[in-house]
């Protein structure tokens, strides 16, 4: 059976301390790319498969421009989202849906309740439940039906692999990553789930951030990249991690499924992280950190926004204890 890295292959990239005692730690693999494809900094193993889940959408939302949808502004961001699904997130969608001559029921993505708290209570205030449109991925999924009315094809087998927008997906990922997938799985939204290297995907990411200030980039990453950091509320939502990280330090930042993360700078330096046991409490702390050392990002300006968007741990409803970079990472910063 194909596999991911094993934990003896793995370094520990971070603990969570309560009242001066470690009670959990998280090991994990990273890899800091330059703008030129070198590999800078390799924490654990690097180059085996590992699954980016969301941190692909970027990618996915390019080949839906690449089939000719007219996204425009926020429409893109949520494209390349994994929201809240907020008013406004449910809003877009509809807007995308309405463009394209559809309506929710033909999202197959599944229903949810959303996580943004008011719309949580709207929906049960006014008895409709869950809806299709408040799930994470409700964007792109909007996005890939509209591609689908653009060019004439299936619009109810959108999701199959051997559909013309997928094999455009795979198409898009191979090229921006210069891997082949690894294995084709299934997600939790229901689109095909492609596996790939750390280090695959922080080449891809690296493309899609310096997109827009390179001549030589294709348009519709330079789109994507600046959408998500003109609409960062778009992406995740307002005072949401990485929607904090684009709008406080212009970083393209995606957080995926069981512990991913990728960021990319504007210059082209990026980093993907793969927490092993599928946490992402501490991805963000680890991935800005790995920027901040290979002098990508302003280290004071990191330490703000960290204290945004690392959780505290608490007892009695006041903060005891943190989570904190072990030494593999810190002693990076020397």
């Amino acid at each position: 059976m194909p596999e991911t890295f094993t934990s003896s292959a793995a370094v520990e990239l971070a603990v969570v301390e309560r009242s001066g005692f470690i009670e959990s730690r998280h090991i994990g693999s990273a890899a800091v790319m330059s703008a030129d494809g070198t590999v800078v900094t390799t924490l654990g193993d690097i180059d085996a498969p590992i699954f980016p889940r969301s941190s692909l959408k970027p990618f996915q939302a390019i080949a839906t421009l690449q089939s000719g949808v007219p996204l425009r502004g926020e429409q893109v961001a949520l494209a390349a989202a994994s929201h809240v699904g907020s008013i406004e997130h449910m809003d877009v969608v509809q807007g995308m849906l309405k463009a394209a001559g559809l309506t929710a029921r033909e999202l197959r993505c599944p229903a949810d309740w959303p996580a943004d708290e008011q719309a949580r209570n709207w929906l049960v205030r006014t008895e409709r439940g869950k809806v299709k449109e408040a799930m994470n991925c409700s964007g792109k999924h909007a996005g890939f039906l509209w591609a689908c009315v653009e060019n004439g094809w299936d619009v109810g087998s959108y999701l199959e692999p051997d559909h013309p927008l997928q094999r455009r997906i795979v198409d898009v990922i191979e090229d921006y990553t210069e891997e082949k997938i690894a294995h084709l799985a299934v997600d939790g939204c229901g689109a095909p789930a492609p596996a790939m290297t750390l280090k695959g995907l922080a080449r891809g990411i690296s493309k899609v951030a310096k997109a827009p200030g390179s001549k030589s980039s294709d348009a519709r990453a330079a789109t994507v990249a600046t959408a998500m950091l003109d609409y960062p509320w778009a992406v995740h939502g307002v005072g949401e991690v990485n929607s904090v990280v684009m709008e406080e330090l212009g970083i393209v930042a995606k957080s995926g499924a069981e512990g991913i993360m990728v960021m990319g700078t504007d210059t082209g330096v990026s980093v993907a992280v793969k927490m092993l046991d599928g946490g992402g409490r501490a991805s963000s702390l680890v991935a800005l950190t790995l920027l901040a050392a290979a002098g990508a990002v302003d280290p004071s300006k990191v330490g703000p926004v960290l204290e945004k968007v690392v959780p505290a741990v608490y007892g009695r409803g006041e903060p005891v204890g943190k989570v904190r970079l072990s030494a593999p990472v810190t002693a990076l910063l020397d």
